[in-house]
């Protein structure tokens, strides 16, 4: 059997492996690349528009990323950080946008104003200094705060029309916060890499074998699921951009970083609306807090989304425990994980998480009455016959290896590479596919230090992302001066 050649391989189809493979490609043209891919379309897991929340995580409207202090004061850190890391991304789509190699920007990307809305006296107080904090950063100048009944009636009227006068209520708005379809954004990405000479895109094959040749080189074989055919590829750099597929791709390897790395497999649902009368008068995103022992995929939020062209309203997620790592998984994948030096951490996170255990365990036996019920804490006046049951994506929090030897429930985005910068891989969950561009760019950093430090590549860098090798969260002007143009490019000016 002939044994294809390549310079990287790709595994998984999804808006990770799709923006390295882009970025790849306009840094050395001549680059030879293969993405692999086990389903018959490309972003149809994690990445189709309906197995995630649309939402172009910037920390504006998500609470969980400026958790609350036990002096009652809150952390903005993780905020700053995640805002900075959209607007790399938001560059890098002007870029593409310029270039034509995206469509029109309302094909995958629409303003959609990010609020937060909370109730009662604690939670109130919460969000007036969360605002006070983020709003003396110039990331989050334009954030505006109100109590008042009239600004929230504008600002969302299916949320406070017929809710409690004397219940106290407050929301944040960032106006041109973004809803994004990131399964038509990947697609319309592929679909101009397979334009282009050297690169190949293998849909119907899984990876069934990965492993090191002794020169450095990885061997893979993938079948075809349809006609039975075997290929052997090789290749000098290898991305798991797998989705929830991407550790037990990550074990096989048998790299040495992989160790102690488990998965937490979660799946979620939406409630969802299409009914004109509704989603016509509502257009924003709305988030809300989670309920104790929730995780941070499940904070509640009510949601306009555009996906495919057609808008919709999303209320959720609601989260339940499953044994797939992905959603046309195996229910193997959770015991298939296990390894002698990831048990002692899965045990341990276990353990140590019975109020998250407890929470899925309820949202698992809720009724659409419960649902509906939830949503209500939204939108008062939500009718059961308006909405329906969506299933969404799969995701697989990381478990990793504690300092004491036991495990720790981590709930971001995390890349794992191997020291010698021949394979990395992408594990996690939120921001995921917001922070995709810049998360790729922390690959190339790991796995292609020399090349990056080359004049050609710096230089082009530069034409991608403007800001690239500067600090977005400490150069307002730099800030500024990229806001303007991706905001103009992309169409999110208010």
């Amino acid at each position: 059997m002939a044994v294809r050649q390549a310079d990287v391989v790709l595994v998984g189809g999804g808006v990770m492996s799709a923006t390295l493979g882009m970025i790849l490609k306009q840094l050395d043209p001549a680059m030879d690349i293969v993405l692999v891919e086990r389903l018959d379309h490309i972003a149809h897991e994690s990445t189709d528009g309906w197995n995630n929340a649309g939402t172009g995580h910037a920390g504006y409207c998500e609470l969980n990323y400026t958790p609350e202090t036990d002096e009652g004061d809150v952390t903005i850190d993780r905020a700053l950080q995640i805002n900075a890391q959209f607007e790399v991304t938001l560059q890098f789509w002007s870029y593409l946008v310029e270039q034509g190699i995206l469509p029109d920007p309302k094909k995958f990307i629409n303003r959609t104003p990010h609020q937060s809305f909370v109730w009662g006296e604690k939670d109130v107080a919460f969000l007036k200094r969360r605002f006070e904090r983020l709003s003396a950063h110039h990331l989050f100048r334009e954030m505006e705060y109100s109590e008042s009944p009239e600004d929230l009636a504008e600002w969302m009227p299916l949320i406070v029309k017929h809710r409690d006068p004397m219940q106290r209520v407050a929301a944040t708005r960032i106006k041109h916060g973004a809803d994004v379809d990131f399964g038509s954004l990947t697609r319309s990405i592929v679909k101009h890499l397979e334009s282009q000479p050297g690169f190949e895109l293998m849909l119907n094959s899984p990876v069934h074998y990965i492993d090191q040749r002794d020169n450095g080189r990885w061997k893979i074989r993938v079948k075809n699921q349809e006609t039975g055919e075997q290929t052997k590829l090789e290749a000098g750099f290898v991305f798991l951009g797998a989705g929830g597929g991407a550790l037990p791709l990550l074990q096989k390897s048998g790299i040495d970083e992989a160790e102690g790395y488990g998965g937490f497999p979660v799946s979620g649902q939406w409630l969802v609306c299409d009914r004109p009368e509704v989603v016509q008068q509502h257009h924003s995103k709305v988030y809300g807090k989670a309920p104790i022992g929730a995780p941070p995929m499940s904070v509640p939020h009510l949601d306009t989304r555009i996906i495919n062209g057609e808008p919709a309203l999303l209320f959720g997620p609601f989260a339940g425990f499953t044994t797939r790592f992905l959603k046309q998984g195996s229910v193997f994948d959770l015991i298939s994980s296990v390894r002698s030096s990831n048990l002692r951490p899965m045990l341990s996170v276990s353990k140590s998480n019975m109020d998250l255990t407890r929470y899925l365990i309820g949202e698992v036996f809720q009724s659409h009455s419960d649902r509906v019920d939830a949503l209500r804490n939204f939108f008062p006046d939500a009718r059961e016959g308006d909405w329906r049951l969506q299933d969404a994506g799969q995701r697989v929090q990381i478990i990793k290896k504690a300092k004491d030897g036991g495990g720790k429930l981590e709930f971001g985005t995390e890349i794992v590479a191997a020291k010698d910068g021949t394979l990395a891989a992408l594990l996690g969950a939120s921001p995921g596919a917001s922070t995709a561009a810049s998360a790729m760019l922390d690959v190339l950093q790991r796995c292609f230090p020399e090349k990056m430090k080359t004049p050609e590549w710096q230089a082009r860098m530069k034409v991608l992302v403007p800001s690239y090798g500067q600090s977005l969260v400490e150069n307002e002007a730099l800030l500024l001066k990229v806001r303007e143009r991706t905001l103009t490019t992309l169409k999110l000016k208010p």
